[in-house]
């Protein structure tokens, strides 16, 4: 029993010292700024002076510091509302502002930034800010109306700055001058007007304190009998008044003493009913942070599936866009190799007919050279060259046709025209002129020996037994 007390002890100390650690305190020259799920609209709580709870897991804290920070403002070439130039050097102190909602944009835009930092950030809102407030007024009203121009500056500058939680604090013009000299012009006028002002003034007063001199005599005689009764009455009135402010006091102390007496009661009490709803909040705290933590994670998880399928897609798109790029890249460049290859083909294909016709062209040519340029000569030769084709076709034609036997009829007896041979070859030739006719067709002569059809059949038959005996000089004639 006395171990579970201990334990119990113990837990309850270890949850105070928990509740205790995430209770920050606030010093009265810095600003707690908890971040985080902070309940409401807002971003963030400030907190300046005082403390307040920092919930686990779900807030977090930052400090910002109010201490004060100064820039230089080296200001030169600043066109005023008279149109002249004019330098104001100066040197201004701001901070962060404790107003809660400049405070809250002071959270919002400084919070982790240092001290640096901020000054440049001031110094250029500064900067443009006071070009403006001296573009408003006129020369004589910045070097005159010194309070009139401080009171533009913090207008325009302190509305600027409180939008990222800042505030002037003091400003100090140390000099203003002018390009053209025309602040040293009014100051020498100003100088010499007070100066001749001053001398009237020294006489006036010089006359007046020789009337005051007298009459402050006078007077002084007349007040020192006065105090010195007064003296007197005031002595017996402050033994007695003494007297009654102690029994006064004494009742006073009494009162406060059993005042601070119910006090620590009263706190004693409310410490303990403080504890227990901190307690009972912390345990509700800490079930409500444990549900969010496992929130997140389910959250996250899904977050990370959703990526990783995300991630799968778009790799899977890729790859099936990469395929088809190269399949198409690959089908372009096979159709441009056969394009390629046709091309080529074609080309050869003319290149070989370009080279036949040459080579037949320069045959002909030739031929002709030797035929002695008589052409009719030249195209028998072709045509004897071509014979053995003509007759290989004619053969092809008959070859499948059966013949039994071949006989060549004569009537057996010679004749004054000519041998049975010759008789043979008339009969033969008669079969010429189609032959001529084909050759006339084509536009070629054939040769002598095959005879002309000019006079007619009987031309032929008279010519071919000459040109037999010239082609067979040594055969006899047939009875």
């Amino acid at each position: 029993m006395f171990g579970l007390m201990i334990a119990g002890a113990l837990v309850l100390i270890s949850i105070f010292v928990f509740i205790a650690n995430q209770y920050k305190r606030c010093p009265s020259n810095k600003i707690i700024v908890v971040y985080g799920k902070t309940g409401g609209e807002k971003t963030a709580k400030c907190v300046h002076g005082g403390g307040t709870f920092i919930i686990p897991l779900i807030q977090d804290y930052g400090v910002l510091s109010l201490e004060p920070m100064t820039t230089d403002i080296d200001l030169k070439g600043a066109l005023s509302k008279g149109n002249i130039r004019v330098a104001v050097p100066s040197t201004f102190t701001f901070g962060i502002s404790t107003d809660p909602r400049i405070m809250l944009n002071a959270a919002e835009r400084l919070l982790g930034l240092s001290k640096p930092e901020v000054i440049t950030q001031a110094s250029d809102i500064i900067l443009g800010q006071l070009r403006l407030a001296i573009a408003t007024l006129t020369i004589e009203e910045i070097n005159q109306d010194r309070e009139k121009f401080l009171e533009q500056i913090n207008a325009n500058v302190n509305t600027e700055l409180n939008k990222i939680g800042l505030e002037i604090i003091n400003v100090n013009i140390k000099d203003i001058t002018d390009e053209s000299g025309y602040i040293d012009a009014i100051g020498k006028k100003a100088a010499a007007e007070a100066i001749n002002k001053a001398k009237v003034e020294v006489a006036q007063q010089e006359k007046l304190g020789a009337v005051g001199e007298a009459s402050a005599n006078k007077e002084k005689e007349v007040q020192v009998a006065e105090q010195t009764a007064q003296t007197f009455i005031g002595k017996t009135n402050a033994d007695r008044e003494q007297r009654i402010k102690t029994a006064e006091l004494e009742a006073q102390a009494v009162e406060g003493e059993n005042i601070s007496k119910a006090n620590i009661a009263e706190y004693n009490a409310t410490l303990a009913v403080k504890q227990a709803d901190a307690y009972r909040e912390g345990e509700v705290a800490k079930a409500n942070a444990q549900r969010d933590v496992l929130m997140a994670q389910k959250e996250q998880e899904e977050a990370k599936l959703k990526k990783e399928e995300l991630a799968r897609q778009e790799v899977e798109k890729l790859k099936i866009q990469v395929e088809a790029d190269a399949e198409a890249e690959r089908l372009r460049r096979i159709a441009a190799g056969q394009a390629d290859a046709i091309k080529a083909k074609y080309f050869a294909e003319a290149e070989g007919v370009k080279a036949v016709l040459e080579a037949k062209a320069q045959g002909y040519e030739d031929l002709v050279k030797i035929s002695q340029n008589r052409p009719e000569i030249a195209t028998s030769f072709l045509m004897i060259e071509k014979i053995e084709k003509i007759v290989e076709k004619q053969v092809e034609a008959i070859k499948n046709i059966k013949f039994d036997k071949i006989t060549v009829w004569d009537g057996g007896t010679g004749s004054a025209n000519g041998s049975t041979t010759a008789n043979f070859m008339k009969d033969l030739i008669k079969a010429l002129p189609a032959m001529h006719d084909l050759a006339n067709q084509a536009g070629i002569e054939l040769p002598q020996i095959l005879g002309k059809v000019d006079n007619g059949l009987d031309d032929i038959v008279k010519a071919v037994p000459e040109a037999a005996k010239s082609v067979h000089p040594k055969e006899k004639t047939e009875e």
